[in-house]
């Protein structure tokens, strides 16, 4: 029987959830946290990563230690330390700053369809990475990043695209992310062995 289903992600042990949510056949690595998110449909991430604020495409493959959409501290103010806005914590009677959480939460990241993220890239709030794409291990992304494009460094910058743009277009065109899951199975022996312009010619 697959490890995976429909119904509910895989949560591997000692995950922090909040406000999530999940498509279908999603896994989420040991010690992951993810607040005010949705993952999507058959995508994941391996240990450790931590997501905030973001909503994530299908299929996308996050490796372990990814951050994605981590939280700012407020720099315009006279202090950056949380104790003003995690009052709570520190002060018997005073609440925490529901405004500046409400605030992080509309700063939203997000992450395109059958895209990876390397072991230990970040992702800052506000950015779209396009269906696709590829995050190099390591980087730190702070600008949109365009479909199929592969990016790398601090901060990241284009290296090259992953496919000529007619086949770009042509692959978002063709959306194979939204097929049901008896079509993806029935072609799964092509996803394995035809090149990009192969799956194209026989799917167009």
């Amino acid at each position: 029987m697959a490890r995976l289903t429909e119904d509910k992600p895989f949560l591997h042990p000692d995950c922090e959830i909040t406000d999530a949510s999940f498509g279908r056949y999603t896994e989420i690595g040991r010690g992951s946290r993810l607040a005010h998110s949705h993952i999507g449909d058959y995508s994941y991430c391996d240990r450790f990563a931590d997501i905030a604020n973001t909503t994530v495409g299908k299929f996308s493959n996050i490796a372990a230690y990814v951050r994605i959409g981590a939280t700012d501290h407020p720099m315009e103010k006279a202090s950056l330390h949380h104790f003003h806005y995690r009052s709570a914590d520190y002060f018997d009677d005073e609440s925490d700053d529901a405004d500046w959480f409400k605030h992080r939460r509309t700063r939203r990241t997000t992450i395109g369809h059958d895209t990876w993220l390397g072991n230990g890239a970040q992702v800052r709030p506000e950015v779209t990475i396009g269906h696709g794409a590829i995050v190099a291990g390591g980087a730190i992304v702070t600008k949109d990043v365009a479909p199929y494009m592969i990016v790398a460094g601090i901060p990241a910058v284009s290296l090259r695209a992953r496919f000529a743009p007619d086949v770009a277009e042509r692959l978002l065109a063709l959306a194979w992310w939204d097929w049901p899951h008896p079509r993806l199975r029935a072609a799964l022996e092509d996803f394995r062995t035809l090149r990009a312009e192969e799956f194209l010619d026989r799917y167009e």
